[in-house]
């Protein structure tokens, strides 16, 4: 059985003005069926310091900004948690050195310095998902979509998505249950010494 990696880079291109939600479902389970590999793990990364990957359901509504439903929702919490960069000296980053540097490489401006929500929302969403292929099928369940989010929003943007798939490309030689498969009862099982001293079956509070 062989063990292989199967890499690609998805080119991708951001709006600007608002966060994008690249939705590249399509294109990972295709680089995930061309890979060969049957059984192994995909790793979905941005290649940039202000962008995310998520796995969630298609919300199907789509509003007037052309995000669907779920992802306003998701980009309402953010705002709230890290505000938008509307002014200058908002936030201590970037300081004088780092528009600098930015001028030194070439940046349109210093506005492009002013993207800190946004890498402050990658660093607290992350960055890259893993998820697991059986059967040369990504295992996403009924209703997992996978999006690209680019939080930085100062100005139109190309970006780079890497997939890395990895695993063999030979059938399993086990049954995957563990445990002939029994459910798993994951609640607490109390001794008689903690009943016998737990308020929530004496129903009496100690004095």
């Amino acid at each position: 059985m062989e063990f292989k990696v199967y890499q690609k880079e998805l080119e991708l291109q951001s709006r600007g003005w608002i966060p994008t939600f690249h939705d590249v479902t399509k294109e990972v389970n295709e680089i995930v069926k061309a890979s060969g590999i049957l059984n192994g793990t995909v790793c979905i990364a941005s290649h940039h310091t202000t962008c995310s990957v998520m796995i969630q359901e298609c919300s199907h509504d789509i509003d007037s900004f052309d995000i669907e439903f779920l992802q306003h929702d998701l980009l309402d919490i953010m705002r709230k948690m890290i505000p938008d960069f509307a002014e200058e000296h908002q936030y201590r980053h970037p300081g004088p050195i780092h528009t600098q540097y930015g001028r030194s490489v070439n940046e349109p401006g210093d506005f492009t310095s002013m993207n800190t929500d946004g890498h402050l929302r990658s660093v607290f969403f992350g960055r890259s998902e893993t998820m697991t292929i059986k059967d040369g099928v990504l295992d996403g369940g009924e209703f997992a979509h996978v999006y690209f989010v680019d939080w930085d929003h100062v100005r139109a943007r190309h970006r780079q998505l890497n997939v890395t798939v990895m695993g063999t490309t030979g059938p399993l030689e086990e049954d995957r249950k563990w445990n002939n498969g029994e459910t798993i009862n994951t609640l607490r099982k109390y001794t008689p010494e903690e009943k016998a001293d737990d308020v929530h079956f004496t129903l009496q509070q100690k004095r």
